[in-house]
């Protein structure tokens, strides 16, 4: 187990709990206690981190708590210097990014003979494993940045076997390999709806999960050094029969992924119609109930991508999947 920090916080928020009777409800408390990243002191007994967003989950918690029969109390605690390093401990986060860095490791050794764009959708699924073990990492290691810089490294390996310059590229992607796409600023804008925000999502999991997306007023230009997308003028914008995510999609040979295509009926449909697709309307209503729930465009951007990131998990294909049925693989 990796040592603690040296240098810790010593305030500490814990939640003595009761909980209720009814298995149901301990099992769901239990998976909430587990999702906020909770450490288990001893049977009913649970500590985090002081901070306001760990005392507003922990009330919020107890509120459940009581809702279900049990009982609960919120302390405050101050720990001192040996007893914070064991606190911290509990905390320790640095196996799981052990196991994430050897999966990666493994990704990496078939850069050049594993199919390129399978690599990638998996690299994409690693990525969010790795920002799901940092939420929930209250005392950042080495272990996190060596975890860190191996996903940084295995995207640039594979994007250089997914974007080799002027190798079998039409002439559009040539020069736009040659721009350079990554680590750049894109910037679309307000209001964020369907097509800017699926386009959006694809160029931070697929395209250029290193750089930054923003938006301006309608009446506001991009900055020169920007790569605007989604709005009438933009690098990136619709075209006579696509729209902004299907021209990216072309443009960054990300085509021929079948999540991806899928995705893109279902944003053709929203922003401007054509043919109909059956899940057109559940997306449509899991946006909009995002836009209500989120206070600004800051937040609404994360929440929606959950919704892309579901669907990308649903519609994507291993080989196995797209062997036809009866025929051997």
């Amino acid at each position: 187990m990796a040592a603690a920090p040296a240098s810790l916080a010593s305030n500490w928020i814990v939640l003595v709990a009761q909980l209720p009777d009814d298995a149901s409800a301990r099992m769901r408390i239990l998976r909430m206690l587990d999702a906020m990243g909770c450490a288990i002191l001893r049977d009913g007994v649970f500590l985090l981190p002081a901070g306001a967003a760990a005392l507003q989950g922990l009330d919020r918690l107890g509120q459940h708590i009581s809702a279900g029969g049990g009982s609960h109390q919120v302390l405050h605690v101050t720990s001192d210097k040996p007893q914070t390093q064991d606190f911290a401990r509990l905390f320790d986060r640095g196996m799981r990014y052990v196991e994430l860095i050897k999966t990666i490791d493994g990704i990496r050794s078939g850069v050049g003979v594993a199919d390129p764009t399978a690599m990638s959708r998996m690299l994409i699924k690693l990525k969010r494993d790795f920002e799901v073990i940092g939420s929930l990492d209250f005392f950042p290691s080495e272990t996190r940045d060596r975890a860190a810089h191996a996903l940084a490294d295995a995207e640039t390996d594979i994007r250089r076997v997914l974007f080799p310059k002027g190798r079998g590229l039409s002439n559009s992607q040539q020069m736009r390999t040659r721009q350079k796409f990554f680590r750049r600023v894109w910037v679309t804008k307000k209001p964020l709806w369907v097509d800017r925000l699926a386009s959006a999502w694809l160029i931070r999991r697929f395209i250029d999960a290193e750089g930054s997306v923003t938006w301006i007023e309608r009446s506001e230009l991009p900055p020169d050094t920007a790569v605007s997308f989604g709005f009438d003028g933009a690098i990136f914008c619709n075209s006579a029969s696509q729209v902004t995510y299907e021209v990216l999609l072309d443009s960054f040979g990300l085509s021929g992924d079948v999540a991806l295509k899928r995705i893109a009926a279902i944003v053709h449909a929203l922003d401007i119609g054509g043919a109909p697709v059956p899940e057109a309307a559940g997306v449509e209503t899991l946006l909009q109930g995002a836009q209500r729930r989120t206070p600004d465009e800051t937040a609404l951007l994360p929440e929606t991508e959950k919704t892309f990131d579901l669907l990308y998990d649903a519609y994507f294909q291993t080989p196995a999947d797209a062997t036809p049925a009866g025929k051997p693989s």
